[in-house]
């Protein structure tokens, strides 16, 4: 890529690169690799430079070198607790060690992420090794990782930062194998092997995905977006002109929505060989496994989708409780539903706007589905949307007891039904668009909350919500959806029949484990108290001993075991909980399920129908 282009468009780079250091580094380690390259920083923010190797020969991690200079002669550094995935990434730090031309360094662990240094003079060198998380498979593409053709790293994983200085900004040079590339969120430099962060936050946020890579480009706006594909060295061949051609569409349906995008440009990271995906300020990293692709080129757009949203809210319209950075957990947001469930909504919304084929043919059958999954499950009519937020993230399952919820589900079932009175009370003229452009417009100046959320609602409709509001979201109870529903003239019917899988009917296997990094033990975890496992006096969080007198250890076990169970079989299963030890007898039987289809009132009003066809059509 040419210089021109490079700083023009501000582009998220790919380069090739090859292992280098100067003679001048080597003869001072503390010299600033970026000289040439404009450093811009506070006053009282010190001047911070990384440079990150991957050693070909050694592909169990990484080494960094952190330079600093007017820095405080004690300063601290630690790693960053990610919000939602928190990988304990200061475990994996390894050798770490100061130099200062000034007099002798110190280094004391204070906490399990954060280190007191004592470096007279006002700069000093700190190197460490990053160890990677053990392997596994299949890999989640949030998680670093190093093979023979590239790998991801970066992000909160590699980076320690100056506790107190996260305004201050960064330079991270990357020395890596011949041929290998580079796509990253972080801002491009004269030096193409150097970028810049202007925060730590947009720093530990911008991971780096590097290897022999694939990549395609198109603009929104004037504004540029890739996408950026590592493949495995058997990857199957799929149609790239297709997924990248609705991932284009996606964009621009997006943009639109919002008017204006919130970044300078945009990278779609996609892994072969692994599963998941995180967004992030400016680029989103997503399992995209060649072989899924290879089978449906629009395999992953739903997912996409979502990432790609979360841009918008999540990352500018975010919780109250998403702060600065930070080495400690941050506290458990309430927005969450919000969050997630309204980018599970428009998720959907924009890929049928964009003419892109979703796993719902309408939005009429999507909304039965929902409805549907809403009425299987007791816990939405004993938990409030704000708690059940509350434990999306948990570490260990069970917070909710015998009970699994999804803040997914129960988000966008409320941001619809906050839809439907938004255009009946505006008569057509306002919907949910309308709301979340308003919350992005002020994003920035307001801490997002339910009664931020429920203001910009009312603002935009005209009317009260706050009884909704403290019937769904702050307080738990069971949504009426025909009172929202019948606004746009339909109305549900509801039956209750017997679980159906693949033409037989389906065993109530309503219970998994979970093994706990504790104490190694597996615990059982049920997902709804009125299944034949919480009957039969099981609780969430009760430690697994043994089924029918069998020792089980694991879940892969459990799993097993659970497959291999048909119909009228008896269980006994062992287990032990603080009481002390517990025997269930457990039936094994099936279970009813809802099933949900819309209809319309017999004599809905003109106004109902125009509402209805608008909502169908997913109008703005």
């Amino acid at each position: 890529m040419s210089l021109t282009s490079t700083m023009a468009g501000c582009f998220v780079t790919v380069v090739t690169l090859a292992a280098r250091g100067t003679a001048a580094s080597a003869q001072n380690p503390l010299r600033d690799h970026t000289e040439g390259v404009e450093i811009r920083f506070a006053r009282t923010q010190p001047v911070v430079g990384y440079t990150l190797r991957v050693d070909a020969g050694d592909l169990s991690g990484f080494d960094v070198e952190l330079r600093l200079r007017n820095v405080q002669d004690t300063f601290r550094l630690a790693t960053v607790a990610h919000p939602e995935y928190d990988d304990r990434n200061w475990r994996f730090v390894e050798a770490l060690r100061v130099e200062t031309p000034h007099g002798a360094a110190t280094v004391t662990r204070e906490d399990s992420a954060l280190w007191r240094v004592v470096a007279p003079g006002g700069e000093a060198l700190v190197r460490y090794r990053m160890r990677l998380p053990p392997p596994e498979s299949p890999r989640a593409a949030w998680r670093p990782f190093l093979a023979a053709t590239g790998g991801l790293v970066g992000g909160p994983h590699a980076f320690l930062y100056v506790v107190g200085a996260t305004l201050g900004s960064s330079h991270v040079t990357l020395e890596l194998p011949p041929e290998w590339q580079i796509a990253t969120g972080l801002e491009p430099t004269l030096d193409p092997h150097t970028f810049f962060a202007p925060t730590v936050g947009v720093l530990v946020d911008s991971p780096l995905l590097v290897g022999r890579l694939r990549s395609w480009r198109f603009a929104v706006d004037g504004v540029p977006h890739r996408v950026v594909y590592w493949p495995l060295p058997d990857a199957a061949p799929f149609d790239t002109v297709a997924l990248v051609g609705n991932i284009e569409r996606l964009s621009r349906q997006a943009v639109a929505l919002f008017g204006r995008a919130p970044y300078r440009d945009y990278s779609f990271l996609l892994e072969d060989g692994a599963y998941g995906a995180l967004e992030h300020r400016s680029s989103v990293t997503l399992g995209a496994p060649s072989a899924e692709l290879a089978r449906n080129p629009s395999a992953l757009l739903a997912e996409i989708a979502h990432e790609y949203f979360h841009t918008w809210n999540l990352m500018r319209i975010h919780p109250a409780e998403y702060g600065d950075v930070s080495y400690r957990t941050p506290p458990r947001a309430r927005g969450l539903w919000w969050s997630e469930g309204l980018t599970m909504l428009y998720a959907d919304l924009l890929l049928r706007r964009a003419g892109i084929p979703v796993h719902d043919s309408t939005r009429i059958a999507h909304l039965e589905r929902l409805i549907g999954s809403y009425l299987n499950n007791p816990a939405y009519a004993r938990f409030s949307a704000e708690s059940i937020s509350r434990v999306a993230y948990n570490v260990e399952p069970g917070a909710l007891g015998d009970y699994g919820a999804s803040t997914h589900l129960q988000g966008e079932l409320t941001g619809t039904m906050l839809d439907l009175m938004i255009r009946d009370a505006t008569h057509g003229r306002r919907s949910m668009d309308d709301v979340i452009r308003l919350l992005f417009e002020r994003a920035g100046t307001e801490r997002i909350d339910s009664h931020v959320i429920e203001r910009a609602v009312a603002t935009v409709c005209g009317c009260d919500v706050g009884r909704f509001f403290d019937a769904h979201v702050r307080n738990a109870g069971v949504i009426d959806f025909d009172r929202y529903l019948g606004l746009i003239g339909l109305r549900t019917r509801v039956t209750w029949a017997p679980a159906v899988f693949n033409g037989e009917p389906e065993r109530d296997l309503r219970i998994y484990g979970w093994e706990s990094e504790r104490d190694s033990s597996l615990r059982l975890i049920i997902t709804n108290a009125a299944s034949i496992w919480g009957r039969a006096g099981l609780h969430s969080r009760d430690q697994l001993l043994a089924l029918n007198g069998a020792p089980v250890r694991t879940w892969s076990e459990l799993r097993a075991k659970l497959q291999s169970l048909r119909l009228g079989d008896t269980v006994r299963v062992q287990v032990r909980r603080p009481s002390g030890p517990f025997e269930a007898t457990v039936v094994v039987s099936g279970f009813e399920r809802a099933t949900v289809r819309l209809e319309n009132l017999e004599t809905p009003a003109s106004v109902q129908r125009r509402l209805a066809v608008a909502w169908r059509n997913g109008d703005r």
